[in-house]
Order: structure tokens, then C-alpha cells, then sequence
């Protein structure tokens, strides 16, 4: 019986890991066909712009002339090579067969990752790794700028997988190793990490077939090679200049920096020792532990760090490094890959807001990671007993709900630890900007956005609750009113929100999750009221009289090239988030304030908040009603999927000095 149960349960549990396996496929395959379809939809000249480099007026590749002489071409004279045989293709024929082309090297390199994790993985840990790792490779930056540019960055990547994970013998991981290198000269790091792991005849391959075949290039194109290895340092300064932001090396940061001439090099020189000699010492380190891709990925780190340019398809070697697991506590183990994720698929400016003391961080973040990946992260080795089983996250139950018949997921649980600040931080930013992109984006014209103005205004009018003219020349005829909402609303929107998560992170952990929870669901269903409702505020209304307080005079005439249009979305005003994010705070506020002044005070802000919007003439009065519907929508998703706010606590979780009193059953907590 017990026998029939488990095979039972053993059925159950594989089943489901194949529907997921087939779902995550499936999510792959969508990102692949999304990637192919938005470089081959684009007309000639938009896509694949650097192969187009070397591409003559007729659409057929022409290396008969210089290769660097346009200053475009960033591979290697090797690389050029190879290009040949291209040359009798067309244009067209050449980018779809590049483009398929690069589609299945991408899956080929999510294959062999998924085959190469390290030893102690589960058995549905290896079933879904294949199409988790190509639908991230799909979505890293690496691979989409060299779907975009037709680049061969990928190529490299996976000839040092092949060579290190799937080739039989040492000569011909040597040769896949060495003709990497060939592509791209930093890969000639990872012969160091082949001699040091005791695989020295495949180190000494890839070395001579790199230094074969850079001789072979030299021979057949000594203008080029000399052009590539001596005039421009190995590429240094092909493709754009060495200083600018897409080069995210040492070299590209020193001179960001400002840093120039035989001071910048020796610097940039000394400090590419001690990455590759800190780097190369801990790659060696995790492969004699067993992880040996994460000591490729540390490898490819260092490359990234100590190349003279490292172009933004060459960095593919950072989101390897989510391989190594960080952390002992199970609440801290997702902040690294969720940072390496995010670093390889935004960019630094929706990571990182726009101010002066962090750009240097900002302009830099690929190269940062690949820093820190190389030279400073302390991943866990095999034998730690938190590699597999960290220091379990305490959750608690919901309290009883008095709607029983309300479906909660099952796996929806609250935490009882608090959250890792880093993390909260960087999902908070990320979640922030792709919001502020996508409200940017969610435009329907100005015809269509006064046309809902004008169907909100009758609708006040029919209800009576029209008061925005009023109020705004009310508040503009006061100077010291105008000043103070000017102000209010300008200057609480972001501080109040964040000062409350603040609070409650650090007093109330299980009640910041919820409310954290809360006010990201409310703000994503804003967001479908900015995409399907655009709606000009009263300040954006010609005709009307209204006065703009806090941007001053708009060109009604040509809205869509005004001052503010370039900020945000002007007509993101349907629901109002100023008011919504203002009464989510009320309410948490009047919910786990200790005393009622407290709470009485915390309804402040929402009160202050809709007359601000209103006086200002940036939101009408039913902007606010739609705010206070997505605030409230938010909390009810919240309590539909994670339950009551009130929690039952574990019985070791009760306080000492309440422990003693407490009987067998579970303590209830609003904390």
C-alpha cells in the first residue's frame, strides 16, 4: 500500500515537472521568436548594423579593402577571415541565415550551461534548467545586441563551453578553446585555468591554436593585423571610441573617469594583474571544488575586466556567474542571480536613478559585476552544509478568514524574517523604472486623451462634483497656497511611500511584505488604466482656463512637444497614482499606527494629496476615485492570494515572556 502511494505520488510529482518543463519551453520558444522577429521585421539599415559594416552597396560583404579602415569592424583580423566565404551571399539571404544562425548557438549555449551544473542538482533542478537558461540568455543584453548588430559574441562563449564541458579529449578542447581566442583575444585567459586544473596539454592547445591561426590571419592580411594588434592594442578603439559607455572594461571606466595617457595605461595596467591573478586563483579554486562552470564564468569575468574594450556582446560571461549560489540564509540566496539577472538585461540607467554622485556606478554596472563575480563574491563551495540546505525562511499561516470559500494559493506565503534590503531595493528600482517605461510608452494621442477629458468633465457635471476650476483659481489667487500644494505635490509623492516601506521594514517585516504586495498591485493595474485610457489633465486642456502651478505655461497648441512631454507620459492621469500611492500610505498608516493621533495624522497626507492634484489642475476629481479603486483593488488581490494580514505564529516564534503564559494553540499576531 505504501508502495502504490509513492509510485502514485512519484507519478504526480513527474508530471508536473513535465508541464512546467513544457511551459518554460514554451516561454523560450516565445522569446526566440520575439528576438528573430524584431531584427528581421526591421528595414535594411536598422538591423544588423555591424555586419552591414562590412557590407558594399550592392548587399554583398566586401573584404577586398581594409577591414578597420571604416572603423566599424571590431573583430579580429582572424574573424575577417572567416567572412570570406560570405561574400558571394545577399544581403537579405545573410541576415536570416545569421540571424537562425545565432538563434541556435544561443540554445546550444542553454544546453550545454543546463548539462554543466554542479554535481549536488536535483533531478528537476536539471529538467527545467535547459529552458530557464535559454529564455535568460534570450533576454540578456549580450545576446540581444548581437541579434540586433549582428555581432559574434556567442560564438566565443560557446566554444570554451564545448571545449571545457563537452569535448572529447584534451586536443580538442585545446583546438575549440584556442580557435575562441582567435575570435576574441581575452579568451586566451581561460588556457591559465585549463594548465591550473590539470588539463596542460589542453592549455598548451589552445595557445598554439590560437598563435596558428593569428599567424595564418597575419599572413593573409598583414595590413589588417597589423592595423589590429599594434595600432589599436588589440582592438582598442574599433567600433567607437574606448571612453564611451558601451566599453565596460577597466580601461572604458578609467577613462570615464577622466583619467588619460601613460597614467591611465599603467594604472589600467596594474590593476588588470591583480583581477586576473585574484580571478584566475578563485576560478581554479571552485573547479577543484567541482564547480567548473562557475569557474568559467569567473574566467570569462576576469576577460570582461581586463580587455581593452568590451563590447556589450562580449559580456555574456557575467550571467554565467548566476551559476554560483551566495548566502546562507534561504531569504538571501535569490539576491545574487536576481542582481546578475537584472544587470545583464537592463540597463544601468533603469537600475540606478539619475544622480551625479552614482554615475560612475550607473555607467558601469556590467563591468561592476563582473568585477565582483571575479575578485569579491563569496560563493559557497560544495562541501558547505548551506549549499544545498540554507538556513530555512520561518513563514507563519494567515488567521482564519471569515470568507472560508476564498481560494488562496497554496504556495503564497508570508515570511516571518525581514527581507534582504539589497533586494528589496533592487526589485523596488527595477519594478519602478520598467513601470515608468511602460506608462511612457502607454500613449493614445492627443485627440483621443482630450476626448476623455472632455466624457470626465460632463460626468462631474452630471454628478456635481466639477470643482477643478474652482479650486485651481482659488489656489492661484493665494500666493502662499499656490506655494504650499506647488510644493506638497511635488515633494511627497516618492518620500512618504518609501518612508513608510522604510518603517515597516525595519519594525514590521511580515506586515512590510504585505503591504509592499499590496501597493505593486495596485500600481500595476494603473497601468492598465494609463494603456487603455489616456486622459489629459485639466492643466492640458485648451479652451478650458485652467492653470498649470507647478510647470507653468504648456504649448497647448503642440502638447505633444512640450517641455514635460519628454519627462513622462503627460496623459498617464486616469487613475490618479499621486493620490493612490497617498491613501495606500493613509491606510497602512491608520491600520498599524500604535495610537490614534498617529493615525489621525497619517489620513493627513491623503487629504493633502488630493487637494493638491486638484488645485494644481493635474488631476481631476475622478482621477482620485480611480486612484482609491486600484489602492483598494491592490489590497484585495493581496488578501485573495496571501490571506488575512493578521498571522498565526509558529509556537517557538511567541516571545519568552509571552511563551510562558501561551497554551498549545498558535499565537495571533498583526505583526
Amino acid at each position: 500500500m505504501v508502495n502504490t502511494e509513492q509510485g502514485v505520488c512519484g507519478r504526480t510529482a513527474a508530471s508536473r515537472i513535465g508541464a512546467a518543463r513544457a511551459a518554460l519551453w514554451l516561454v523560450a520558444a516565445l522569446l526566440a521568436a520575439r528576438q528573430t522577429a524584431a531584427v528581421l521585421t526591421r528595414p535594411p539599415g536598422e538591423r544588423l548594423v555591424d555586419l552591414e559594416a562590412w557590407t558594399g552597396p550592392q548587399g554583398v560583404p566586401h573584404l577586398s579593402g581594409p577591414l578597420y579602415d571604416a572603423g566599424r569592424f571590431t573583430g579580429t583580423p582572424f574573424a575577417g577571415l572567416v567572412l570570406r566565404p560570405f561574400a558571394d551571399s545577399a544581403q537579405q539571404t545573410l541576415g536570416v541565415v545569421w540571424t537562425f544562425g545565432t538563434l541556435l548557438l544561443v540554445v546550444a549555449i542553454g544546453l550545454v550551461v543546463s548539462r554543466a551544473l554542479p554535481v549536488p542538482v536535483s533531478r528537476r533542478s536539471t529538467l527545467l534548467a535547459a529552458p530557464v537558461a535559454v529564455s535568460l540568455l534570450m533576454l540578456s543584453l549580450p545576446v540581444r545586441g548581437s541579434f540586433h548588430l549582428g555581432q559574434t559574441g556567442v560564438i566565443p562563449v560557446l566554444l570554451v563551453l564545448l571545449g571545457c564541458f563537452a569535448a572529447r579529449g584534451e586536443r580538442s578542447a585545446g583546438l575549440l578553446v584556442g580557435l575562441g581566442a582567435a575570435l576574441q583575444p581575452t579568451v586566451l585567459l581561460f588556457a591559465p585555468l585549463l594548465w591550473f586544473t590539470g588539463r596542460r596539454r589542453a592549455a598548451v592547445g589552445a595557445a598554439g591554436t590560437f598563435a596558428g591561426l593569428t599567424a595564418l590571419a597575419w599572413a593573409v592580411h598583414p595590413g589588417d593585423s597589423w592595423a589590429y594588434w599594434i595600432h589599436h592594442v588589440a582592438g582598442a578603439g574599433l567600433g567607437g571610441g574606448p571612453g564611451g559607455p558601451a566599453n565596460q572594461s577597466l580601461h572604458g571606466a578609467l577613462l570615464r573617469l577622466g583619467l588619460q595617457g601613460p597614467a591611465e595605461i599603467a594604472l589600467c595596467a596594474a590593476l588588470a594583474v591583480v583581477v586576473t591573478v585574484l580571478g584566475l586563483r578563485r576560478a581554479v579554486r571552485y573547479a577543484g571544488d567541482g564547480q567548473m562552470l562557475l569557474a568559467v564564468a569567473i574566467t570569462g569575468c576576469v576577460a570582461v575586466a581586463v580587455s581593452p574594450t568590451a563590447w556589450q556582446h562580449q559580456l555574456l560571461w557575467v550571467l554565467l556567474a548566476v551559476v554560483g549560489r551566495v548566502g546562507r540564509r534561504a531569504g538571501d540566496r535569490l539576491l545574487w542571480p536576481v542582481l546578475v539577472v537584472l544587470v545583464t538585461t537592463l540597463p544601468g540607467s533603469m537600475l540606478l536613478p539619475d544622480l551625479v554622485p552614482l554615475h560612475p556606478l550607473r555607467d558601469n554596472t556590467l563591468l561592476v559585476a563582473a568585477l565582483a563575480a571575479a575578485c569579491g563574491v563569496p560563493f559557497l563551495r560544495l562541501g558547505s552544509p548551506y549549499f544545498r540546505r540554507p538556513v530555512p525562511t520561518e513563514y507563519a499561516r494567515p488567521a482564519p478568514a471569515r470568507w472560508g470559500a476564498v481560494p488562496l494559493l497554496p504556495f503564497w506565503r508570508r515570511a516571518l524574517s525581514r527581507p534582504n534590503l539589497l533586494l528589496e531595493l533592487l526589485v523596488i528600482r527595477a519594478g519602478y523604472s520598467v513601470y515608468s517605461h511602460i506608462r511612457a510608452a502607454a500613449t493614445g494621442g492627443v485627440d483621443a486623451a482630450e476626448a476623455h477629458a472632455r466624457q470626465v468633465l460632463s460626468l462631474e457635471r452630471a454628478l456635481g462634483i466639477d470643482i477643478e476650476h474652482t479650486a485651481n483659481h482659488l489656489v492661484a489667487g493665494v500666493p502662499w497656497a499656490e506655494a504650499f500644494f506647488d510644493f506638497y505635490y511635488t515633494s511627497f509623492h516618492f518620500t512618504v511611500p518609501l518612508a513608510v516601506l522604510g518603517v515597516l521594514w525595519v519594525r514590521r517585516p511580515a506586515d512590510f511584505r504585505w503591504a509592499r504586495t499590496s501597493l505593486a498591485f495596485a500600481t500595476l493595474l494603473a497601468l492598465l488604466g494609463f494603456w487603455l485610457y489616456p486622459l489629459a489633465p485639466p492643466r492640458l486642456m485648451p479652451g478650458l482656463g485652467y492653470i498649470d502651478t507647478v510647470h507653468g505655461p504648456q504649448d497647448l497648441a503642440n502638447p505633444d512637444y512640450g517641455a514635460m512631454t519628454a519627462v513622462t507620459n503627460q496623459y498617464a492621469a486616469m487613475p490618479s497614482l499621486h493620490f493612490g500611492w497617498a491613501l495606500w500610505c493613509g491606510l497602512v498608516v491608520l491600520a498599524l499606527a500604535p495610537g490614534l493621533w498617529t493615525k489621525l495624522l497619517g489620513l493627513l497626507h491623503p487629504l493633502f494629496t488630493v487637494c493638491a492634484i486638484v488645485a494644481t489642475a493635474n488631476h481631476w476629481v475622478l482621477d482620485a476615485v480611480g486612484g482609491a479603486l486600484v489602492v483598494g483593488a491592490g489590497f484585495a488581490l493581496t488578501h485573495v492570494l496571501s490571506g488575512r494580514r493578521a498571522l498565526l505564529l509558529p509556537p517557538r516564534s511567541v516571545p519568552p515572556a509571552r511563551a510562558a503564559g501561551t497554551t498549545d494553540a498558535p499565537a495571533r499576531t498583526h505583526a
